[in-house]
């Protein structure tokens, strides 16, 4: 079910379904959150801040640019990974 899968494949790399947690105490990709890969970052939730740390958390985990697609306000956002393979990503994301 594509509800539990956190990594989609997509024409230019995968997309990344992410839960996203500001304020916290460090930046972090801390493993699942009901099917999304659970972020947690520093930033508030204002002016972009948040989902700025939240692309690039994921860009220096996959060493790939990443694009916020989906999600600009909520904690689900989805993002795009370009030239990325979903194992890859998957392996990535895990460690």
């Amino acid at each position: 079910m594509v509800d539990d899968v956190p990594v989609l494949a997509h024409p230019e790399g995968v997309l990344v379904r992410v839960w996203a947690v500001p304020r916290a105490a460090k930046n972090e990709i801390s493993g699942w959150h009901n099917g999304r890969v659970k972020v947690r970052v520093m930033a508030p939730p204002e002016a972009g801040q948040a989902n700025e740390q939240v692309s690039r958390l994921l860009a220096d985990r996959l060493g790939v640019r990443v694009e916020l697609l989906r999600g600009v306000t909520g904690r689900e956002k989805v993002f795009l990974a370009r030239r990325i393979e979903i194992e890859e990503a998957l392996a990535k994301l895990s460690q």
